[in-house]
């Protein structure tokens, strides 16, 4: 019977591709950077040998998607950052029958999801950042959109369901991570360089409210979180909707997750946005 051996909210900024290049950038994610290969150790050490990536960078305005190719290669340059994401080469294995496992479960929830197996269907960013640095080896990935659109966070959280139940029925041992961010209001352009936009906030309330969520998914309240997760969401731009993180909780369970998340690292500002590396352990 397969698991999900660990859980976590995780960031996937470029400026970490840019963080290991020589230049003005170099060295300024590096906590970030080594905050997810601990969150990779962790996950071999509880026995991991497949990921799952809620991807925020997957844009879809109707039913759930994920991408279960039986294998990943190419080449990757952003179109919302070229300047930041340049010839991204990445080559990772998939696996077909779970994502299909987690279609049909969802699907029988009444969350209409497809897999595909489409050798044109390329990765996005919130898949390949993190998976550039946590270095999954022959570990096979499974990509699923998580940039709804259209969607209810319920039914989010119902796919999150259908993953635990998909994958409870496979025999994975699964690393689950929601990509994306907490606030994501990105500074205007025309305020940008003036507030020195790569390294700060755009607006303090979103930091004093992506700082009490920490505080909450700390000290385990994470009820308390799922109450607030609509508005949070709404006012604080969150990335995608928030749509990763609806289904990451109802992966874990929603409000019957006892758990408590652990920073790795620190949270920081990015362009604007809220962003942190944080675990949710699996009892």
């Amino acid at each position: 019977m397969g698991e999900i051996v660990l859980a976590a909210k995780i960031t996937h900024v470029p400026t970490m591709l840019l963080s290991e290049q020589p230049g003005k950038l170099q060295g300024c994610r590096q906590q970030a950077i080594d905050g997810q290969r601990e969150i990779m150790r962790r996950a071999r050490e509880a026995g991991a040998d497949t990921v799952i990536v809620l991807d925020t960078h997957w844009l879809v305005n109707a039913g759930y998607h994920i991408n279960s190719n039986a294998r990943f290669k190419g080449c990757f340059t952003s179109h919302e950052f070229p300047h930041f994401i340049q010839n991204l080469e990445y080559d990772y294995r998939g696996n077909p029958a779970l994502g299909d496992a987690i279609a049909a479960k969802a699907t029988e929830k009444g969350v209409f999801t497809l897999s595909h197996q489409v050798e044109t269907l390329d990765l996005e960013y919130g898949t390949l950042v993190p998976m550039h640095f946590m270095e999954p080896g022959d570990m096979p990935i499974v990509s699923i959109a998580a940039w709804c659109t259209v969607h209810s966070l319920e039914a989010s959280r119902k796919l999150g369901e259908a993953i635990t139940e998909a994958v409870k029925e496979s025999d994975c041992k699964v690393l689950l991570l929601a990509s994306g961010s907490l606030s994501h209001k990105i500074w205007e352009n025309d305020l940008y360089e003036a507030n020195n936009g790569t390294f700060t906030i755009s607006r303090e309330f979103n930091r004093q409210v992506d700082l009490r969520v920490l505080e909450l998914w700390q000290n385990g309240e994470i009820d308390t979180f799922l109450k607030m997760l609509p508005e949070y969401a709404q006012y604080c731009c969150g990335e995608g909707g928030m749509h990763d993180t609806a289904m990451l909780f109802g992966a874990l369970g929603w409000d019957k997750y006892t758990g408590k998340g652990e920073l790795i690292g620190e949270y920081f500002p990015s362009s604007g946005t809220g962003q942190a590396n944080v675990i949710f352990p699996i009892d």
